[in-house]
């Protein structure tokens, strides 16, 4: 049987920054893809992929954030696992959920039920494609605009992790995030860029009142945005 020859592969890398303009830094990096659906192919493919960023940017701790990982922080920082404590009910649902469940559509929504299914369930919730254009958030009656994009995800990972304090001291030791079943062709949401806007807002001390829609919004015209919607504007992607 002849032999799948690897393929060259290009995933975006998420980098918080502290003396920037950016709270995240988004570029791509071109590795060898080990062709093959099997664990250990993925594996080696991040592995490579990291090997890159290490050498191309000088780091020491990158953090892959898929399943295919095999590291528990992944698991833990995944958003069907990372819990978000609502101030309104007082329950936990995680980001997935809260994420999925808000969407108001042209024909329907938001479809809270979504709150309370399991998170791959809701993330492949029919109706989140059948119900026609995507026209606004409403996550417990706060209203959130479609722009800027990635906002409402952005703000409902950054404040679950902001809850999650177990996790703080080993995230901060990590310096660039990646997400290889990430496609930025296909989607604009990343919990791997949430992940490092988080890390630079921690360092930068602006987690304080970061729960005010206002305050997180306000973020996004004081510094400038550098995620996979810009690369795709730029035809790097």
């Amino acid at each position: 049987m002849e032999q799948t020859q690897n393929a060259v592969e290009h995933k975006p890398v998420f980098m918080p920054r502290v003396n920037s303009d950016n709270l995240v830094k988004t570029d791509m990096v071109r590795f060898e893809r080990h062709v093959g659906f099997a664990s250990r192919q993925k594996k080696k493919s991040i592995n490579d992929m990291h090997q890159v960023i290490r050498k191309k940017y000088g780091f020491n701790n990158v953090l892959e954030l898929s399943s295919k990982s095999g590291n528990k922080l992944s698991f833990l920082l995944s958003p069907l696992s990372l819990k978000l404590t609502n101030e309104y009910d007082g329950k936990q649902y995680s980001v997935e959920n809260a994420f999925q469940s808000s969407g108001v559509f042209e024909d329907g929504g938001p479809y809270t039920d979504l709150l309370t299914a399991p998170p791959r369930q809701a993330k492949k919730d029919e109706r989140l494609i059948t119900s026609g254009e995507l026209i606004s958030y409403n996550y417990f009656g706060i209203e959130w605009s479609v722009e800027p994009l990635t906002a409402f995800y952005d703000w409902l990972y950054v404040n679950a992790l902001k809850q999650n304090t177990q996790l703080h001291e080993e995230v901060m030791q990590y310096q660039a995030f990646t997400d290889m079943e990430f496609n930025p062709k296909k989607s604009i949401h990343c919990a791997a860029y949430a992940l490092a806007m988080f890390v630079a807002l921690n360092k930068r001390e602006l987690l304080d009142n970061i729960e005010d829609p206002a305050v997180f919004f306000n973020l996004y015209h004081e510094f400038k945005i550098s995620n996979t919607e810009h690369l795709l504007e730029a035809g790097w992607i």
